[in-house]
């Protein structure tokens, strides 16, 4: 197995292209490092991505917030200024692991792993985020839902890697927030989640909403449908149990030993319910 710690985001995509055989990025490396010590085939090249300064950093852009792909969950967890403006998004990044795994766990790592259990995805998702991939050619940007297609599967081409992700400016009077289901108290896996994200008008009207959901698919659920039943609401009970009916509606999970299909269908439209009354008052919303 090859190492290589590049500097630059096109050298990475260099060595990428250029591998033979299968090839990994180390960001965090608490995926990797536990794959590899189960007994994964170890890859042919490691592409270590936290000398490069682009990758290390939170920096405000437009308004909104770019986060480099080797920046730790502990780091984003102390960022006031991300805290206040996306709270759902950092609290899912700081449920990845222990105290000692945030030190190193990225929310990069967390979306290119594509596990559908993945915390950060659906605050992302919920989010509006939006992953900048660097490879071989120009740098292209797509909604990080996008990234993920399948269990362990991604959209990214040969030669290509997630450089940053951007949270976009927020508009007045919005608010977001992810909440998830485990079977243990802690250190264990979603068996279903939800991220949403509203927008009020000043008489505490929904007026747009995003709604994601975890853990229910084989990739993130983004649902317009629960969204649509949300806006033009002030979160009445009416609105929130037709909401969650169109959550559980959307979810279409596995059995397993986190849980039958018929239990995970039923939490994800209660988690989703909580996590909009939580963003609701988080946008300056009265319950």
């Amino acid at each position: 197995m090859r190492y290589e710690a590049p500097a630059t985001a096109k050298a990475a995509a260099k060595l990428l292209l250029g591998a033979k055989g299968s090839a990994k990025i180390l960001a965090g490396g608490t995926d990797l490092l536990v794959q590899l010590r189960s007994g994964m085939k170890p890859p042919g090249l490691v592409v270590d991505i936290k000398h490069i300064a682009a990758m290390s950093g939170i920096k405000k852009e437009r308004g909104g917030f770019r986060i480099g792909a080797a920046v730790p969950s502990a780091v984003m967890g102390e960022n006031k200024g991300l805290g206040k403006a996306w709270p759902g998004v950092v609290e899912a990044t700081g449920l990845i692991g222990s105290t000692q795994i945030q030190g190193r766990a990225t929310m990069a790592g967390n979306l290119c792993n594509a596990s559908p259990a993945a915390d950060s995805v659906p605050a992302l998702a919920a989010a509006g985020a939006v992953a900048r991939i660097a490879g071989p050619g120009k740098r292209r940007d797509i909604p990080a839902e996008k990234i993920a297609t399948g269990p362990g599967k991604t959209s990214l081409k040969k030669g290509e890697l997630v450089e940053s992700i951007f949270l976009p400016k927020r508009p007045p009077r919005s608010g977001d927030a992810y909440l998830r289901f485990i079977p243990r108290t802690e250190m264990d896996i979603a068996a279903a989640s939800a991220g949403v994200n509203l927008t009020l008008d000043r008489k505490g009207v929904c007026t747009a909403a995003r709604v994601a959901l975890g853990a229910v698919g084989p990739r993130v659920i983004l649902s317009a449908k629960a969204a649509k039943a949300l806006i033009g609401t002030r979160l009445e009970d009416s609105a929130l149990e037709g909401f969650a009916a169109a959550c559980s509606a959307a979810a279409t999970p596995i059995d397993d030993k986190r849980g039958t299909k018929e239990f995970k269908t039923h939490v994800a439209g209660v988690l989703a319910r909580r996590a909009a009354v939580i963003a609701y008052e988080r946008a300056g919303g009265k319950p």
